[in-house]
């Protein structure tokens, strides 16, 4: 991939699924496949996210930085944020989302998936744990993925939780261009991005950048 396919910053790898999501054209027929067999089983399996671009995920980081938006502690309980130091709410934002030009959703492999049939008619989805595991509303389907997905070369990248990004049963890749895409995604890419851009916290976020690379982007599953 390119500089700026991976770091989301342009649409040149990427088809429309529907009117409002994109994937990487390679996964485009991997996911059909995947949701046909989803279908025969009796799911409705549909996109939440799919591609994030750049300036979405800056934005996402920048209202949880400057407290527009609240931060979720490893519990998905609200934290104070008055009560962090920069660093602490640095990390405690990575828990959940993405450094920006370092989000998976850029390159158009993965995305996050639901069945709205199985979503009571007054609750929204809100893409918590709680939501996928047993007796969540998404729990049959949840298991189906983890029996069937591989067949289309799909995993969960954050299938556990192994100190850096929290576990997301909703979230799967495409495994054959997210796998090349893993390895292309360097640190003085991810920071050149970051310096080159409105990011808040940037000069920390560079400071930080070797912890960051190896705690919250490399430390994912591999198949």
């Amino acid at each position: 991939m390119l500089a700026e396919q991976l770091t989301g910053q342009v649409l040149s790898h990427l088809d429309r699924l529907t009117e409002n999501i994109y994937l990487h054209k390679q996964a485009i027929p991997a996911f059909e496949g995947l949701q046909s067999a989803a279908k025969d089983a009796g799911f409705n399996l549909q996109i939440a996210s799919g591609f994030r671009s750049f300036e979405r995920q800056r934005l996402i980081w920048n209202n949880k930085f400057s407290g527009k938006t609240r931060i979720l502690d490893k519990n998905e309980q609200p934290l104070i944020t008055e009560q962090l130091s920069d660093s602490e709410k640095l990390f405690a934002i990575l828990h959940w989302s993405a450094l920006p030009g370092a989000s998976r959703h850029h390159w158009g492999t993965d995305f996050d998936i639901y069945d709205p049939n199985l979503l009571p008619k007054d609750k929204s989805l809100q893409l918590t744990v709680s939501e996928y595991t047993y007796k969540g509303y998404f729990f049959e389907l949840n298991q189906w993925l983890s029996d069937n997905m591989k067949r289309f070369d799909f995993y969960r990248p954050y299938q556990q939780y192994n100190g850096g990004v929290a576990i997301e049963p909703w979230h799967l890749s495409y495994l054959p261009v997210a796998e090349n895409a893993m390895e292309q995604l360097t640190q003085p890419l991810i920071k050149q991005t970051i310096l080159e851009n409105n990011v808040l916290g940037k000069s920390l976020i560079c400071e930080q950048l070797p912890i960051i690379y190896k705690q919250f982007i490399c430390n994912v599953q591999r198949s």
